[in-house]
């Protein structure tokens, strides 16, 4: 019989199911109260999709299925253990973690993003990471003030 009809657990098998990890990124992983949530349900819906992969009985198929979430247990057991959860920002209108900001563009776009942890930025929600680069340019200065990134000048509007 051909080995294409069998359910052998081969070590190539094994091999081609297990996903490379997640890189973690360098830098500190601070995060705000929503993300720190948003870590907490993902960890809590990777556990869920691991206990119904568990449940299937074809060892092949289960592998399959384990594969995403059990690379995403691990991204997440690590984000969430170094998780540093960084109080509100300060209402003294210095851009800050966690600050909601309003700026221009010097191509005449207005834009309005709150600065929050790697994991939780999503531009197109109008969230971006503390250490992009013009999140990095606006930290510290305040409404008024001008920066320059990637050669083009940002002003700050407001910051809440």
């Amino acid at each position: 019989m051909s080995v294409a009809f069998t359910k052998e657990d081969s070590a190539e098998t094994a091999a081609e199911t297990v996903l490379p990890d997640r890189p973690i990124s360098p830098h500190p992983n601070l995060v705000t109260r929503a993300g720190l949530k948003s870590l907490e349900e993902e960890l809590r819906l990777a556990r869920e999709a691991c206990e119904a992969a568990n449940t299937t009985d074809d060892v092949n198929e289960r592998r399959r299925l384990l594969a995403s979430p059990l690379r995403d247990l691990r991204y997440l057991s690590e984000r969430l253990r170094t998780a540093q959860l960084m109080p509100d920002p300060p209402s003294n209108g210095i851009v800050a973690f966690g600050s909601l900001v309003t700026f221009s563009r010097d191509d005449g776009r207005t834009q309005r993003f709150r600065i929050v942890g790697e994991d939780e930025a999503d531009p197109a929600a109008g969230t971006m990471s503390y250490v992009s680069p013009v999140a990095r340019a606006l930290t510290g200065k305040t409404a008024g003030d001008v920066v320059i990134v990637a050669g083009r000048e940002i002003e700050i509007l407001a910051v809440e």
